[in-house]
């Protein structure tokens, strides 16, 4: 429903003559967060899902990947050659762009930066990329790690012309339980490494500051928790499912625990400062030890995120929900930053009276439930102009 509309809005802009619009907030796009620009290609892409009257920029560019890709700011000579040979799998990215979004919302979920952005501005997560902070490595690191995930997964579905099942997950091989034939269709996970390698450090290699080397090893800590979780599964075969033989094969474990591994990377991410020829990073506190390749690395502090701050790409927290009785990151004296919280009362419809009836149903009524939920109070124009 969302990619109808996204189409629909698209297609509006282009038929009032305001592609200068599109162009404009994809270089904005581009420019604050590359790993993101999956989305704005499959703007362009996915759009061959649909009729040729819904997508007036397709018959603009006439269908062709070459001039679509060229048409798409911000990609360095490397990205443009990918984008040409391999439309498909950009629409891959695309179309997984959505989960690790969601994913990142969800970790974030109890914190006063919560993986939203500020009103009308139109990159995903906003200029708090602009800054090396924390956040800005664990968005590296799962937008890193959801390419890989969305190539892979399109490889083993069969969606990509230039890949397909794990090619060397073939014959027989030997586990701890004995003997098995590898069948099925493996997570070729190795192509989707490699691209997603390819095409998201692509322009990071272009540079050679201290933002770059900390998104490119935070790029390959995000691609490398993905393969951790690449599990074994095996089916039975014999009579009464005795296991005489078994054929197995290898795939990836549900996002969520990447996302789950990447937030305690983001727990004990590490600061780092340059080193003095300019070719790799030192830990800023020396009683820490050198960050792994698995390790999340940040330079700078991240803001208190407490108030509105288009600089620091901070939304605040006023009228977020606080848990008036916890005592974490989402209790209401942490969320709203000692400013107080608003208190409301609510009904919502809840299940009730549940009975279970022979056989074999459970069967609820409806009822109403009273319960009250407190937002955090807006700052005081003191709070405002207080230095964070």
């Amino acid at each position: 429903m969302k990619l109808k509309l996204l189409c629909c809005l698209l297609t509006s802009i282009i038929a009032n003559k305001k592609l200068a619009v599109i162009h404009i907030l994809v270089h904005l796009y581009l420019m604050y967060l590359f790993p993101l620009v999956a989305l704005e290609i499959f703007l362009i892409f996915a759009f061959k899902q649909f009729d040729h009257n819904v997508c007036r920029y397709m018959r603009a560019t006439g269908g062709s990947s070459r001039v679509m890709c060229d048409n798409v700011p911000g990609l360095v000579s490397r990205q443009r050659q990918l984008c040409h040979r391999h439309p498909d799998v950009m629409r891959a990215i695309g179309l997984g762009v959505a989960e690790w979004t969601a994913e990142c919302q969800h970790q974030f979920r109890q914190h006063r930066w919560n993986c939203n952005t500020l009103d009308r501005d139109h990159s995903l997560f906003g200029r708090v990329l602009l800054r090396s902070s924390r956040e800005s490595a664990f968005v590296y690191a799962v937008s890193s790690a959801g390419v890989v995930f969305a190539i892979t997964r399109a490889c083993s579905q069969g969606e990509l012309k230039s890949c397909s099942c794990d090619p060397k997950k073939k014959g027989t091989a030997k586990d701890s339980k004995g003997s098995f034939d590898w069948g099925g269709c493996s997570d070729n996970i190795d192509y989707g490494i490699k691209f997603a390698r390819a095409f998201v450090d692509a322009k990071e290699r272009k540079g050679k500051d201290a933002r770059a080397l900390m998104n490119l090893h935070n790029n390959r800590a995000g691609r490398k928790a993905v393969k951790r979780f690449l599990k074994q599964e095996c089916k039975c075969h014999g009579v009464s499912g005795s296991c005489t033989l078994r054929t197995c094969w290898l795939a990836m474990a549900d996002f969520r625990k990447t996302g789950d591994y990447l937030w305690r990377k983001y727990n004990g991410a590490i600061q780092v400062v340059m080193n003095q020829d300019g070719t790799g990073f030192t830990v800023a506190n020396k009683r820490f030890k050198k960050p792994t390749k698995n390790d999340l690395v940040y330079f700078e502090n991240s803001p208190d995120y407490c108030i509105r701050d288009r600089d620091a790409g901070s939304p605040g927290t006023a009228g977020r929900v606080c848990n008036l009785t916890s005592r974490g990151m989402d209790s209401c004296e942490v969320m709203c930053c000692g400013r107080g919280y608003d208190t409301s009362r609510v009904t919502r419809m809840t299940k009730c009276e549940c009975k279970f009836h022979w056989c074999c149903a459970v069967r609820c009524q409806d009822c109403l439930e009273a319960l009250d939920v407190h937002t955090c109070k807006a700052p005081t124009s003191a709070d405002w102009a207080a230095p964070t």
